[in-house]
């Protein structure tokens, strides 16, 4: 018996790092999933790797492309119990005074719009079904939701704006719908990137020299965490076991806090 048997879920920004560590996680505690992915490269090979999963392609901050998601996995699995998004973009530690004055108008529009907007849509397209089945939210927050120096301004803010949403929508969908959130510390294995708007598009966080090193580091625990580490607990909040449990964020980041 898998902790997520007979549930259906949709994983938004499924196609590479957490996302796609999320869906494989689910897919062995039972779940039927489905996913929402932007990039084409990455849709064909989810659904080559999950035959079982309903992969849509589109933009998460969209309300047409998830609610396009979601019509696609209530009409093969006849409902909807969980919603995971894992959608962001980085800056790559940009301060303020790093950004143009012809840049911030801009980055600040693509960034919230990634990391915030496409967490709002996603939870609005999915709603009517998540109220229909007393489902379950999880959001990806970030480390950088609760500390400095974690990512540059823009990324910082956004991730707290992601810990509001969690606490706002968890108060206001209760008791239909639990909503809970995630904050992974660094990652390996990621296929973040940056934004366009900073010039930052080709640039790819899991690039970065002596990464692993630097993430062991950091943290107490000494460990570089994967996106099979932080699965673990998207499965515990979207199961039964945590039905006593909403408006909450589980810190997988190797106790940053502690330090």
């Amino acid at each position: 018996m898998g902790w997520l048997d007979g549930k259906r879920a949709l994983v938004v920004g499924a196609g590479s790092g957490i996302g796609r560590a999320v869906v494989t996680a689910f897919a062995e505690e039972g779940a039927r999933v489905g996913a929402l992915e932007l990039d084409p490269a990455k849709v064909t090979r989810l659904a080559a790797e999950l035959p079982g999963c309903v992969v849509s392609q589109g933009d998460a901050t969209t309300l047409a492309a998830s609610r396009s998601a979601v019509r696609a996995v209530t009409e093969a699995f006849g409902g909807l119990d969980i919603l995971v998004n894992c959608v962001g973009i980085f800056d790559f530690y940009r301060g303020l005074a790093d950004i143009g004055d012809d840049q911030l108008d801009a980055a600040f529009d693509e960034i919230f719009a990634v990391n915030v907007k496409s967490q709002l849509v996603s939870v609005q397209a999915a709603l009517p079904e998540l109220r229909r089945a007393g489902g379950s939210v999880v959001l990806t927050v970030s480390t950088s939701g609760f500390y400095p120096g974690r990512g540059g301004i823009l990324y910082v803010a956004s991730k707290f704006a992601v810990r509001g949403c969690v606490i706002a929508l968890a108060h206001e969908l209760a008791p239909e719908v639990r909503v809970n959130g995630v904050a992974p510390g660094g990652t390996l294995g990621t296929e973040l990137t940056g934004a366009r708007s900073l010039g930052l598009g080709d640039r790819v966080l899991e690039t970065t020299a002596d990464r692993e090193q630097d993430l062991r580091r950091r943290t107490p625990l000494q460990v570089a965490l994967t996106g099979d580490d932080h699965a673990s607990s998207y499965v515990f909040l979207a199961s039964d076991r945590a039905r006593g449990i909403t408006g909450t964020v589980v810190h997988s980041d190797g106790g940053i806090g502690v330090k």
